[in-house]
């Protein structure tokens, strides 16, 4: 990024801190502004999370790993792709730190994002399948990306029915929150909310662009291999949005738009492989990568089916007030970036 390269590591800190600054109060008020959308839109909170609140939060990431994958930087553009996901999954483990009342995913209980998981587990699935699958290509793009983009839209046709007829639900607690429209200030119109919510969004895909110059520079600054940068450096820091949003829905009570956020996002991230494979242009940019980010792909299909079955089983307390989800999810995520350190 120009002008970053030239900075000296305590400006570069700075800048870091500044963009995480903005982050926080940009993405405390899109998490707001998208609450208020699901209630005036219909359209609830899982899908909004899903969808609006998902994409929105993951603009500054898909803009990296396109910029990387056309720059060949095929590992850098995967690892930060499958690195975010691994990062946002346990940020919903912090979010239910900070839910104290109950273990989040008891009382976020949704089969929208029942759905949301099993399509991500699918997603991630396929990107295995691409990278194992023979290294064939049609204008340098692998016959799995067209595939991600179907079954993304397919998915989330499914996800929307699913909360629009459910075939069955879960059963309701005392800690159960439901996703029950608010008494919402009605003065401002939809036109000016949804103009406020794409504004919003782009300050903060831009203020996450910015944070990956930041943390790049600092990556080179200590050697690391793009591996590393991608999954502990640049994954991190544009996966700010989602930490900050999904703590915002928290404490908004929006649960089921934090949850929804988060697993939405994470299904959203895969097609920045398939994005990176298209614009990467010396083949497949499965066949590109070493074993290093793969481990990625499998370490993300391994903590969201924990966080799966954490939906399902709907454990009220555990240890820390957390679910026994949470707890793995921890363990898991410091196990895959220990190894990423010492490889």
């Amino acid at each position: 990024m120009i002008g970053i390269e030239s900075l000296g590591l305590a400006a570069v800190s700075a800048a870091f801190v500044v963009c995480a600054l903005v982050i926080a109060v940009v993405g405390t008020r899109l998490t707001n502004v998208a609450d208020e959308l699901a209630d005036r839109t219909g359209l609830g909170e899982a899908v909004t999370g899903a969808v609006l609140l998902g994409a929105a939060t993951s603009l500054s990431g898909i803009v990296l790993s396109i910029t990387a994958a056309a720059g060949d930087q095929p590992e850098l553009a995967m690892s930060n792709a499958l690195g975010g996901i691994a990062a946002q999954t346990v940020f919903l483990a912090m979010a239910d730190v900070v839910y104290r009342r109950a273990n989040l995913e008891h009382a976020a209980a949704s089969i929208a994002n029942l759905a949301q998981a099993a399509l991500l587990l699918g997603l991630l699935s396929l990107l295995l399948i691409g990278a194992y699958s023979p290294d064939v290509h049609w204008f340098g793009v692998h016959p799995i990306t067209p595939i991600l983009f179907v079954a993304y839209v397919f998915g989330l046709q499914l996800v929307r029915n699913a909360e629009a007829a459910p075939m069955w639900t879960p059963r309701r607690t005392h800690e159960t929150r439901t996703d029950s429209p608010e008494e919402n200030n009605k003065a401002m119109s939809l036109v000016r909310l949804w103009g406020g919510f794409f504004v919003l969004a782009a300050i903060l895909g831009l203020t996450g662009y910015v944070l990956e110059g930041v943390a790049s520079r600092l990556g080179n600054a200590t050697g690391m291999s793009d591996t590393a940068v991608g999954v502990v450096l640049t994954a991190i820091s544009t996966s700010l949005p989602e930490l900050v949003t999904s703590i915002a829905a928290v404490r908004r009570g929006a649960l089921q738009l934090a949850v929804g956020g988060i697993i939405g996002g994470n299904a959203f991230d895969c097609l920045f492989a398939a994005s990176s494979d298209i614009a990467y242009r010396d083949g497949s940019i499965y066949h590109a990568v070493s074993g290093d980010t793969l481990l990625w792909v499998a370490l993300s299909v391994a903590m969201t089916a924990v966080l799966l079955l954490g939906l399902i089983r709907r454990q009220k307390q555990g240890i820390g007030n957390i679910g026994f989800e949470s707890a793995t999810l921890f363990g898991l995520y410091g196990a895959g970036i220990l190894m990423v350190i010492r490889g």
